[in-house]
């Protein structure tokens, strides 16, 4: 996984992975998320990609448009 930028210094995102059809990302509690063409859908995955490559927004953009549509989730430690 890559490290998320974090150019506001206020996310929870801390890691993410692209993928062809999702990413997965991981957050400061450490549970992991996939999200991917089905869950949310494909226009959502985009945009999350493209703000886990920018390092700004996609814990917002989670919160606020994705919100509980995930394909899969993992309990983190």
């Amino acid at each position: 996984m890559k490290r998320y930028r974090d150019l506001s210094g206020r996310s929870g995102v801390v890691a993410y992975e692209l993928s062809e059809a999702g990413i997965r990302v991981k957050f400061s509690d450490g549970d992991l998320y996939l999200y991917d063409y089905v869950l949310p859908g494909q226009e959502e995955v985009e945009e999350m990609k493209r703000l886990a490559v920018a390092g700004r927004g996609l814990s917002t953009y989670i919160s606020q448009v994705v919100k509980g549509r995930y394909a899969r989730k993992w309990r983190g430690n």
